[in-house]
């Protein structure tokens, strides 16, 4: 009932898989929680519904008959900003690095448990709510937490979501040591204290976006064997 209670009206969730008992039982279970259900059960039918009426998150399996759910990730995220949860029977860890890469903002393993699964989705949702705040200016780096927005040298930078909130979350602390756990704490919530790998994934990504040379960054500094911390470099060069 708590779930049902969070979930708005025009909150539409996009359920892709190719199993229809699957496709069946989320059906159930996102509806019980008060959520807008739509599904589809190939690639194709999942973009072609996304473009139409776009969701507010989407729920991605990664074996589809037609593609890779990576890919399809990849394309979704090319356009939309709407949170992706993959949702896989395949748990290596390589595969869920690699649906990170494309842009998924969570992985969930089958066999899933229902509130899990409402509770991750809630969180991904909370993340992609509007954030008011102020600007920061960090060298040739500005984030502006009321739009959302991050410049880099003057030219605009195209974040996902979860990046930007890392970002964010960085820029609200310039100078400071971030340890691993806080971070994952902060951004993805309490569930996440091990997941590490979301740290590599979206750092590495967030340098390749900010830093114009990602192997050897100045502003999204490492501190072996505890953190991250986000520098101004001009401020230290001088």
């Amino acid at each position: 009932m708590k779930a049902a209670a969070t979930a708005r009206s025009d909150d539409r969730i996009l359920v892709v898989d190719d199993e229809p008992h699957i496709l069946r039982a989320l059906q159930a279970t996102l509806r019980g929680a008060g959520y807008e259900v739509v599904t589809a059960a190939t690639g194709e039918e999942a973009l072609r519904s996304a473009a139409i009426r776009p969701p507010k998150a989407v729920i991605l399996d990664l074996v589809l008959p037609d593609r890779h759910g990576a890919e399809v990730c990849r394309e979704l995220r090319a356009w939309s900003e709407a949170p992706i949860l993959v949702l896989s029977a395949v748990g290596d860890e390589g595969e869920k690095v690699a649906a990170l890469d494309a842009g998924a903002d969570d992985y969930v393993t089958k066999p899933f448990g229902t509130e899990e699964l409402l509770a991750r989705l809630r969180a991904a949702l909370r993340r992609t709510a509007p954030e008011t705040g102020p600007i920061f200016q960090i060298g040739e780096l500005l984030v502006d937490l009321d739009k959302r927005a991050v410049t880099f040298g003057r030219k605009p930078v195209a974040l996902t979501p979860n990046e930007f909130d890392l970002l964010s979350l960085f820029a609200r602390n310039e100078g400071k040591l971030l340890t691993h756990p806080a971070i994952l704490r902060e951004v993805w919530g309490p569930a996440y204290d091990a997941e590490s790998h979301y740290l590599h994934v979206y750092v590495s990504q967030l340098r390749r976006k900010l830093e114009p040379d990602p192997a050897r960054p100045r502003y999204l500094l490492t501190e072996p064997g505890a953190g991250y911390r986000l520098v101004n470099p001009l401020t230290r060069e001088t």
